[in-house]
């Protein structure tokens, strides 16, 4: 009988450890599936640091730390007289060269064109009054009644006239014609480019106003009216409302129990009694927590994966960084 005292305390003492380092699993032997699975976690919600896209000083902060706000809800505001000067230089610079771009498209107006025939005619006629000038001289020379000096004149008054005449049909002729297609569509490309430049000069303004990116809660507020800060400065940290997920982790030997969309209740320790309804939404192909070299079936039970839970419908109660319960319907009622 005494014999038999020390044979229980040490089939007592293996049957503890072989609880604690579940010994069936790190042999190979599988676990029940009908045993019910609940993994533990903690609440996780993104932060956004918010800034401006360009510099400035602040002028106006609206919200504070603990506010509740509303996507598009406007948080701060920068001085932007800068701004509405370069929007208004950009507007005067796509005027003028619209401008000189619709000029080039009509062309001559009808009254150039016209004074510019009438240049020609005059010209024209000047050129008849030389030539008949020059006849005269050329006959009356042989006879002596002109001097060979008069006549140089009256050929070189003739070839003056001519020139003009030349050149006003040269600049009838441009006029009519109209503008050369290269210079309108020189100016259709400067036209383009100061429109783009006054859109960009549109943007850096509506940038001058810190606009909620996501409905949340303002954690910290790090900058006060007055600063001067640069694009990507924080000014605000945003916590989102949503999404707001659950970090988690399973063994190796469980990992087969659960997939991707499978539903999760999920409780946390400040009301156990209330629970959220999740979704798995991502399960970590890569394992953690593995040692260098595995070779016994003992450091197999060691390795765990990553999954996000996806919370459907969270509460304000939840907080980052809060230990929750997860527990699975679909292995549970299989216990049923």
């Amino acid at each position: 009988m005494n014999k038999a005292i020390p044979i229980v305390i040490v089939l007592a003492a293996l049957g503890a450890a072989a609880f604690k380092y579940d010994v069936p699993a790190a042999l190979g032997i599988a676990r029940n599936a009908d045993e019910e699975l609940v993994l533990y976690g903690n609440v996780d919600i993104r932060q956004v640091s918010l800034a401006f896209r360009v510099n400035g000083r602040i002028e106006e902060a609206m919200v504070d730390e603990g506010d509740v706000i509303k996507r598009g809800d406007l948080l701060a505001r920068l001085d932007r007289d800068t701004y509405d000067h370069a929007v208004s230089s950009g507007e005067a610079n796509v005027a003028a060269l619209r401008a000189t771009h619709e000029k080039l498209v009509a062309g001559p107006r009808r009254t150039e064109i016209a004074q510019a025939q009438a240049t020609h005619d005059a010209s024209v006629a000047d050129l008849e009054k030389a030539s008949l000038a020059y006849d005269r001289a050329r006959r009356l020379r042989p006879q002596g009644t002109i001097s060979e000096a008069g006549l140089d004149e009256a050929t070189a008054a003739r070839a003056m006239a001519a020139a003009r005449s030349d050149m006003t049909k040269q600049a009838l002729a441009f006029l009519q014609e109209g503008s050369r297609v290269e210079d309108i569509a020189t100016a259709a490309a400067q036209v383009k480019a100061a429109e783009a430049a006054l859109l960009t000069a549109r943007t850096s303004l509506s940038d001058t106003e810190l606009r909620a990116p996501n409905d949340g809660v303002i954690l910290s507020r790090i900058k006060e009216p007055g600063a001067i800060v640069s694009s990507s400065d924080p000014v605000y940290v945003l916590s989102l409302t949503a999404p707001v997920w659950v970090r988690s982790y399973i063994g190796e030997v469980d990992l087969g129990r659960i997939y991707p969309g499978m539903k999760v209740k999920i409780a946390s320790d400040t009301d156990p009694d209330k629970t959220y309804d999740g979704t798995i939404g991502f399960i970590s192909p890569v394992a953690e927590f593995t040692p260098k070299s595995v070779e016994t079936p003992e450091l197999r039970t060691d390795l765990v994966y990553r999954l996000r839970v996806v919370i459907d419908a969270p509460g304000q109660d939840l907080r980052q960084g809060m230990p929750v319960t997860l527990r699975f319907p679909e292995i549970k009622a299989a216990t049923k």
